[in-house]
């Protein structure tokens, strides 16, 4: 059976596989999708990915025994995903336009220094061997030393080990010829950028991030085989959270404001896709990205489910929890919870974590409003993300698609939400991403754009109009 394209997702536990026909066509066809343990472990990340493809033959018309395609791309979170440190000069200006850049692109901050490192920091950054390293600071004409000073430690540190990590400088525009000059004698890349913060409430991140899923594509070998999965795509591999990015700016463009609600096993993702209301904007007292995705590292309902469980009792009343033989049998449980839950106890307990982590999620990612007194008396202020104008939230990831009730967990996350949040209005519609596709439309969306909208609207369950 030949395929048009074929779309990897090789993620950190499992490795999935969407097929897709029709490409160029005004009606592309999701054929199916496969699955996989992903083969880290072995050594090579190979194994699971021609798994997946087995698996992918039984879910395919007809069950092919065999199957070609004549585009493959790819995208990946494997072992760790894209390791990020940022470096900046405040942290509320530099330090935050830098943190937007990165994890719009889909990175994982694993350090964020603000102003001059430390010996310390400049240890921790070698010890967490990032992929790549980020410098700000400055606006465009300001302040210049620190990042030149940090700039300077980052790569004498660098120079004594073998590492050949890339560097992105995206700071004052001032500095670029000397930082040119530090980092002559380093054997990795140093690649300069637009500077993320060029003035006063002004965040500029679109160039960074870009940079940094090139940089990320071209450079980073995230597990064992990767470099073998390279030579097989036929376009660029994306970080997996850089995918559902991708897929909801293009799903913005289609059909107005949202969020996408990612629960997975690990981690909860929020990515939002607003410019806010005109009302918020005039009492917003700090500027936002258009693009945002915030990454709760606590929140995940199989490696974290412990976290979770915690927020879930709080969360009771009383008369709930009161009971210790109730919250050990709940505790018990969630300790038995595997990775895929099968008994319908199971799945019963994975939606109530589920619904938690998305609802906690939420709240960290929404703004606030708050009141601040001065001499004039008290003055009412917006702080923090503006969702206000969304229109859409939208479920994936594999707890919110693969359970029976995902929409209605979804619905539920903002039925409790406070009056001072900055919350989507009560008109917001919840979809589910039913096919699970998200991530790999996203990486569709650079080759086939239009293709990547029309199928995103058949898994959401949306009329092409």
């Amino acid at each position: 059976m030949q395929i048009d394209v074929l779309v990897a997702e090789i993620g950190s536990t499992t490795t999935l596989v969407n097929a897709f026909n029709n490409i160029e066509s005004a009606d592309p066809v999701f054929l199916g999708q496969g699955s996989a343990p992903t083969s880290i472990i072995e050594g090579d990340v190979r194994i699971g990915l021609d798994a997946a493809i087995k698996n992918l033959k039984k879910h395919l018309p007809d069950q092919p025994e065999e199957i070609t395609w004549s585009t493959f791309l790819a995208t990946s979170s494997a072992a760790g995903g894209l390791r990020m440190t940022v470096h900046g000069l405040v942290y509320d200006m530099t330090v935050k336009a830098a943190k937007e850049a990165a994890l719009g692109a889909g990175a994982n901050i694993h350090q964020v220094t603000a102003g001059k490192m430390r010996q310390s920091d400049i240890d921790r950054m070698i010890n967490i061997k990032p992929n790549i390293i980020m410098i700000a600071g400055g606006v465009d004409y300001g302040e210049r030393d620190t990042a030149l000073i940090n700039a300077e430690a980052i790569c004498n540190a660098l120079n004594l080990t073998s590492f050949k990590i890339p560097v992105i400088y995206a700071g004052n525009i001032e500095n670029q010829d000397e930082i040119k000059k530090i980092f002559s004698n380093y054997e990795g890349k140093l690649i300069i950028v637009d500077n993320v913060y060029p003035r006063i409430d002004d965040l500029h991140i679109v160039p960074a991030r870009n940079m940094i899923q090139k940089v990320f594509e071209e450079h980073i070998i995230h597990a064992p085989g990767m470099e073998y999965i390279r030579d097989m795509v036929d376009g660029p591999i994306v970080p997996t959270p850089g995918g559902v990015m991708l897929a909801a700016e293009i799903l913005k463009e289609a059909i107005g404001d949202l969020i996408v609600i990612d629960v997975g096993g690990a981690t909860t993702d929020i990515h939002s896709i607003t410019s806010g209301s005109e009302e918020i904007s005039r009492i917003l007292i700090s500027p936002e990205p258009y693009a945002k995705r915030t990454v709760e590292g606590d929140l995940g309902i199989y490696i974290n489910r412990e976290n979770v469980l915690e927020l879930l009792l709080n969360s009771k009343k009383d008369n709930d929890t009161k009971s210790e033989n109730y919250k050990n049998t709940l505790i018990k449980s969630v300790e038995k919870l595997g990775a895929i839950p099968i008994t319908d106890e199971e799945k019963n307990l994975a939606k109530d974590l589920t619904q938690m982590a998305a609802t906690t999620a939420l709240e960290r990612h929404a703004g606030t409003f708050r009141d601040l007194y001065g001499p004039q008396g008290k003055t009412k202020v917006a702080e923090g993300r503006d969702l206000t104008a969304v229109k859409y939230c939208i479920g994936t990831g594999g707890a919110l698609t693969r359970l029976e009730g995902g929409q209605g967990a979804l619905e539920k996350i903002m039925g409790d939400s406070h009056f001072k949040k900055l919350y989507p209005g009560n008109g917001v519609k919840f979809l589910i991403d039913r096919n699970y596709t998200m991530a790999s439309l996203g990486v569709l969306s650079k080759l086939f754009p239009k293709a990547a909208v029309k199928l995103f609207k058949q898994s959401l369950g949306l009329s092409d109009e």
